[in-house]
C-alpha cells in the first residue's frame, strides 16, 4: 500500500484527478478526517472538505506510473 497527502482544491482538479485514477485497476480511497470516499468517484470527492489536504491510499505497491501522473496533486508521501 502507498499513502500520500494530496490537494484537490478546485473542481477541475477533482475531474482531472478522477480521470487519471480511473485508468488504473488499483483500489484507491481518499480520507479526510474520519470520512472515507472512493478515489474514483467525483461525487464522493466533492462531498469532502477540499479546503484541507486529503490522504490518498493506493492498495498496490507497484504504482510508480500512477504516482508520476498524480505528481501535480501530491504534497507529501507517507510511505
Amino acid at each position: 500500500m502507498k499513502s500520500m497527502i494530496i490537494r484537490l482544491n478546485l473542481i477541475r482538479n477533482v475531474n482531472h484527478f478522477v480521470n487519471i485514477v480511473s485508468r488504473y485497476p488499483y483500489e484507491m480511497i481518499l480520507r479526510s478526517g474520519r470520512n472515507v470516499r472512493d478515489a474514483k468517484s467525483v461525487l464522493g470527492i466533492i462531498s469532502l472538505d477540499l479546503n484541507n489536504p486529503l490522504t490518498l491510499e493506493i492498495y498496490h505497491d507497484n504504482c510508480d506510473h500512477l504516482m508520476e501522473e498524480l505528481s501535480p496533486f501530491i504534497e507529501t508521501s507517507a510511505n
